[in-house]
């Protein structure tokens, strides 16, 4: 990839650390995202930064999401699909090599949430692609959107990064996402249903590269910098402890699964033999209370039934299919509560 130097000042304040843009050749979402992280809290404070990078297909929730109530998740295990937990807000996205993914480091006296979302937009109407900003700080073209944002701020620094959909594969959302469902109470936070569009469908040349080039030049012009762009590689994070040890908290069931804030499932069915209704309560996706509402249950069925909550007492969330089938059903009833439980939790 060539780049040649453009420089124009259009930032009224200085920094007495130079501004500086990286572009990742890992495709791989936990190294990206530490790595991110990495520049967020090891760079100097006063520095403006900008991160250019792509992953292969995941599912990317936000800090504080439900996973259970944004996701179709026996369709994620059925694609062999990852599911990542960012450390910033915001809703849940599809990654993949035809999405390509920005990060704008700055001071967070500087952080504006519509600046950053701003200075892309600009970069593609370069390039001929009709967007804008809208009020939730999304970039669109005409009705659809077309990337998405999310914002983290600590005590002397902010970023603000965002998805950009060049050529993604977008039916590969179809059955994915927004798996929401009313009897799921949750502390979470939930994502915003939009249509989306590729870029592509506005200017069918448009790329990683050229998307790339695009934004560099105008990063460089707005931070009055010649364009040089520092190019990272998996082995140059692998070198930072702090990168290495991020990406493994990244991976952790802790992480992607004990994140998830607490929620409650009412869940009933009817029958043959009777109906039931429970209240199922998660904390960290674990299982911490299993309450039967009401039931027309036979004593001897419902007391096997409340006998196996107990035993979901303590165990993880997604885990609990796992742990139904496990169990030492004695009859038909039984099993057939079992077999409900697993598919429906």
């Amino acid at each position: 990839m060539q780049w040649h130097s453009c420089t124009s000042q259009t930032r009224s304040y200085a920094t007495s650390t130079p501004a500086r843009i990286f572009l990742s050749h890992s495709t791989n979402p936990y190294w990206n995202l530490a790595y991110e992280d990495w520049l967020f809290r090891k760079t100097p404070a006063d520095q403006h930064i900008l991160l250019l990078y792509r992953n292969a297909p995941c599912i990317v929730i936000g800090r504080n999401q439900n996973p259970w109530n944004e996701i179709n998740l026996s369709r994620l295990r059925q694609l062999r699909i990852p599911l990542v937990r960012r450390r910033s807000g915001g809703g849940t996205v599809y990654h993949d090599l035809g999405n390509t993914n920005y990060c704008l480091f700055m001071p967070r006296a500087s952080f504006d949430r519509r600046q950053g979302a701003e200075l892309v937009s600009s970069a593609l109407n370069a390039l001929d692609v009709p967007t804008r900003v809208n009020e939730r700080h999304d970039i669109v073209c005409e009705s659809f959107k077309v990337s998405g944002s999310a914002f983290k701020l600590i005590n002397a620094r902010a970023y603000h990064h965002g998805t950009m959909l060049l050529r993604s594969d977008l039916t590969s959302l179809r059955g994915l996402l927004k798996a929401e469902r009313p009897s799921l109470k949750t502390k979470g936070v939930g994502s915003v249903s939009s249509s989306v569009r590729n870029l592509s469908e506005w200017n069918a040349e448009i790329g990683h590269e050229s998307f790339v080039r695009a934004v560099a030049e105008r990063y460089a012009k707005a931070e009055d910098i010649e364009l040089a762009i520092t190019e990272i590689t998996e082995q140059d994070m692998m070198a930072e402890e702090f990168v290495s040890d991020n990406r493994a908290e990244l991976l952790s069931w802790a992480w992607v699964w004990g994140q998830t804030p607490e929620f409650t499932i009412d869940l009933s069915h009817q029958f043959d033999f009777g109906s039931l209704s429970i209240r199922i309560t998660s904390k960290h996706a674990l299982i911490t209370a299993f309450d039967v509402e009401q039931s027309t249950l036979s004593s001897a069925i419902l007391s096997q039934v409340e006998a196996l909550g107990q035993a979901m007492i303590g165990n993880r969330y997604d885990s609990a299919s796992d742990l139904t089938k496990e169990s030492h059903a004695t009859n038909d009833q039984i099993r057939s509560i079992v077999q409900w439980l697993s598919k429906v939790m």
